[in-house]
């Protein structure tokens, strides 16, 4: 009974260079291979090899999508958006709090 509520420990989450991602993918690509295969010989996961596949097939203009290019320019302009609300928050407040001093 005690087993039923346990999870499996997950492993730590790791990073792979483009390069090793594209080199994943033309062995898929190659069809000697499944995808199954290719992520059990690498030990990774067949959701993330078919992730770096659809992301390939986007990058190549084979589908449509937003390519790794986008997605990084997106990432920066939130974080960069983030920022700027945040700045504007903290304006607001020294404004607030200066308009109150001066009374």
């Amino acid at each position: 009974m005690e087993s039923m509520g346990k999870k499996k420990p997950r492993r730590p989450r790791r990073s792979f260079t483009p390069e090793f991602k594209a080199e994943i993918v033309g062995l898929c690509r190659r069809g000697d291979r499944s995808v199954g295969q290719v992520a059990r010989d690498f030990e990774l996961t067949e959701t993330a090899v078919r992730d770096w596949e659809k992301q390939a097939e986007v990058d190549a203009g084979e589908c449509n999508g937003l390519t790794s290019s986008d997605r990084e320019e997106l990432t920066a302009l939130r974080r960069e958006n983030r920022r700027l609300r945040e700045d504007v928050d903290v304006l607001k407040r020294a404004t607030a709090f200066f308009a109150k001093e001066t009374r």
